[in-house]
Parts: structure tokens; C-alpha cells; sequence
């Protein structure tokens, strides 16, 4: 491995911060490092340990409630989100599969029976702290790539869900957010049963929520103040790990992560979020010394992690001791055929890694990682993980194929 790799983390495409580690998945025995243990700025790498943890803490079966409950007065519904970012308004959602508020809708006009709703008040309390962590960079909040991080929205709060699917299928992740995605949901539940936009605004659910059948209700009769009037529920945990890898969809990441949180106990804020993934990096027996998260997509520039804990992390989410763990290989990107990966190793001196290498990217200005597995050419199977973020800030596109080129290596060789 020495002998391939010595050359290729020393261009100068890759600036001269190049933190490498690379370990055999079978039996976790380390076969080249390089500042492997040293944090670095990880860019969407992060996602991978957002995926762990989240399985971790929640479970692949988990799926994230988006609830409707009796307001405090006659004809209130409130909405109450859960944290879902793929809930959808309707058939024509931007994620397939994904909860609807249509669906809901009808819920809570069959729990309401007679009583005509008059006004939606939106809770999405459930979250706390910032909506944009102070280390992005200044465009993110008003770029396409995150936005403002809600307990309630719909489809990632894209305003344009037509033309987000149209791009998206062009290879264009990039989309225009709604502002206010709690508000914005919560009018578009309110027009789905028929009441004014004028009369949706924030607010709280009432306490010691109970369904509706629990309640003593019937259809003829109002249901009391905080009854549940109906619920929809995310897809799985598993395919939201696999939208947040493939896709790498910055805010089903920091809905994860916010996930974590909830499972630990701790605040559902970026703060709270990046404490409990760290927390359960620990438990999970990796070197929670060597990560620091400020959030779960790794837009933040104040993340730092070290490729020795994502090969570690990588190694024992495949080595059949947590199975749960190996959800996040569904969404891994394939080199020359999907994801980030989908137009990369198609250079002769690439090539090898085609269909062999798997593996989340990361892209920052001057931050470029990527970590995943590849099968050599021996049949043995690796882990690798390379951060560098001092690359010239005009440096893209010979960084990714400096990358690609040591992911190729160890594909050709017969690495020992």
C-alpha cells in the first residue's frame, strides 16, 4: 500500500494538508496512514457519522412521526412536527415514498367528524437553538445547497418542488429554500382543510397530547384539547440514511443528526446534535477524541474529524458486529455509476477504481475528502479515508482527480 500511495498524497493538486488512512475491513489492520490521526475539516464526509450514529441511536426500523392534535379552543388543529424533512404535501412530494399532509388532512377531518377546522397552529418546538450554524459559509443560507433546519417542513423546504425534481434528475442538487419551512408547511396544511393562510401561526400543542380514541370522542363531539386527531410517519430510518449518503442531502443530514439528539436526551439543536453523535461515536467504541461536530452535514467549517475514526467507523459498520450499522453501505456512491461518483474514474488513470470503489465525498472551497471501501485486485477488501483542506481554492477539478487516483491505486494492487 506504501508503495502505491507514497507518490499520489503528495501532489501538489492536494495542497499540503493531506490527512490519509487506509485499513482492511476484515481484520481492522491499519496499512497506511498519514496525519491519520490528526482532525480535519471533513466537508459532507460528515454524513457517515451522522448514518452510524443515527443507526445507532434510533435504529434502521425507526420512522419520524408528523402528528396533528385538538388545539386549546374549538376548531384549532395543531400540527406538530417531528422533524421529518421529507414529509411531502401530496402525491408530487420531491422524495418518493415520503409521509403526506394530505393524508393527514384526511385524519384529522374523519377525528373532527362534524366540527369544521377554523385555524392551524404550526408547533415545531421541538427544535431549539439556531437555524444556520455559524460555521457555514455565508452563502448556504441563501444557496441552494441548506437552509433554515425546522422540526416541521416539506420536501427539504424547496419552494419549488416541480423544478428541484426536474434538476435533480439532471444531476443538479442544488434548490431554492423557503425561509419560514415550519410556516410554509403549515399553510400548505391548512389549505389542504380548507382554512385561510390568515389564520395558520406558531405556536404549542397542548399538553399530555392523547389519540383520539383514547379520549372518549365521537364524531359528533369535539375531541379535547391536545387528542390526537392523526399521525403520518417518514420512511424508514435506513432509506433516510440512503437519501442523506447518495444524494448527499445536507438537510435530511442535519434532521438525522437532530435525531440523535432526541435519542440521547439532548437538546435537538446543533449543539445538542454534535454532542450526542460524539457521545455515540463513544459508546460505539470509536476515538471520540478525534471528533469534533458542529453539525451533521458537514457544511460547518468548524467540524474536524480524522481519517483513522471514518476508517474505523467504516470497518466496523461492515464487519457483521453491529449489522444494524451496514445501512449506510445502501447509499454509498459507486465510482463511474452513481451519486457524486456517477461522472468520476473515467480517466485512464482511473479507471481501475471503476464499479470497485464506494464512497462518500466531500467539497468544500479548498476542502476536498473521500471516504468508503474498494475491493483490490486481490479480492481484498479496504477502507479509506483521505482529507485535505488546503487545496488551491481554483484547484476542483485536479484535486477530485487526484482523489480518484489514489482510490484507483489501491483498487490495482494487490495491497498487503
Amino acid at each position: 500500500v506504501r508503495a502505491a500511495l507514497a507518490p499520489l498524497v503528495g501532489v501538489p493538486a492536494l495542497g499540503d494538508r493531506v490527512h490519509v488512512s487506509v485499513a482492511d475491513v476484515t481484520t481492522g489492520q491499519p496499512l497506511f496512514g498519514r496525519g491519520e490521526d490528526d482532525g480535519t475539516v471533513p466537508a459532507s464526509v460528515t454524513k457517515l457519522v451522522t448514518g452510524v450514529t443515527v443507526l445507532a441511536a434510533r435504529g434502521p426500523a425507526y420512522r419520524i412521526p408528523t402528528r396533528a392534535v385538538a388545539g386549546a379552543t374549538p376548531g384549532e388543529v395543531v400540527i406538530v412536527g417531528g422533524g421529518d424533512p421529507t414529509l411531502a404535501v401530496d402525491k408530487n412530494g420531491f422524495y418518493p415514498g415520503a409521509a403526506r399532509l394530505d393524508d393527514l388532512a384526511g385524519q384529522v377531518r374523519d377525528a373532527l367528524g362534524g366540527t369544521k377546522p377554523t385555524k392551524v397552529t404550526v408547533d415545531s418546538s421541538l427544535y431549539s437553538g439556531p437555524l444556520f450554524e455559524p460555521g457555514w459559509d455565508d452563502d448556504i443560507p441563501t444557496g441552494g445547497y441548506g437552509g433554515a433546519i425546522s422540526a416541521l417542513m416539506t420536501d427539504g423546504a424547496r419552494s419549488d418542488v416541480t423544478r428541484a425534481k426536474k434538476d435533480e434528475a439532471a444531476g443538479n442538487h442544488w434548490a431554492e429554500r423557503v425561509s419560514q419551512p415550519d410556516l410554509a408547511a403549515g399553510r400548505a396544511f391548512a389549505r389542504l382543510l380548507g382554512v385561510p393562510a390568515g389564520a395558520v401561526a406558531r405556536g404549542t400543542a397542548p399538553a399530555g397530547s392523547t389519540p383520539a380514541a383514547d379520549a372518549g370522542t365521537t364524531p359528533a363531539t369535539a375531541p379535547g384539547p391536545g387528542a390526537e386527531l392523526g399521525r403520518v410517519e417518514s420512511l424508514p430510518m435506513v432509506r433516510l440514511v440512503d437519501i442523506m449518503i447518495s444524494d448527499s442531502d445536507n438537510i435530511v443530514a442535519e434532521a438525522l443528526a437532530r435525531q440523535v439528539a432526541l435519542a440521547r436526551n439532548q437538546p435537538a439543536s446543533f449543539a445538542g446534535a454534535g454532542a450526542a453523535m460524539d457521545a455515540v461515536a463513544g459508546e460505539l467504541g470509536l476515538p471520540a477524541d478525534e471528533l469534533t461536530l458542529a453539525d451533521g452535514s458537514g457544511l460547518s467549517r468548524s467540524n474536524r474529524i480524522s481519517p483513522s475514526l471514518l476508517t474505523d467507523l467504516i470497518a466496523l459498520a461492515g464487519d457483521g458486529s453491529r449489522p444494524e450499522l451496514a445501512a449506510i453501505f445502501g447509499g454509498l456512491p459507486v465510482a463511474d455509476w452513481s451519486g457524486t461518483l456517477a461522472d468520476r474514474y473515467e480517466t485512464a488513470a482511473t479507471k481501475a477504481g471503476a464499479g470497485v470503489v464506494r464512497a462518500k465525498t466531500g467539497t468544500l472551497t479548498k476542502v476536498h475528502a473521500v471516504a468508503g471501501l474498494v475491493s483490490t485486485a486481490d479480492g481484498r477488501l479496504l477502507t479509506f479515508a483521505v482529507l485535505t483542506d488546503a487545496v488551491p481554492p481554483d484547484g476542483l477539478t485536479a484535486a477530485r482527480g487526484a482523489l480518484d487516483q489514489i482510490g484507483a491505486a489501491l483498487a490495482g494492487c494487490g495491497c498487503r
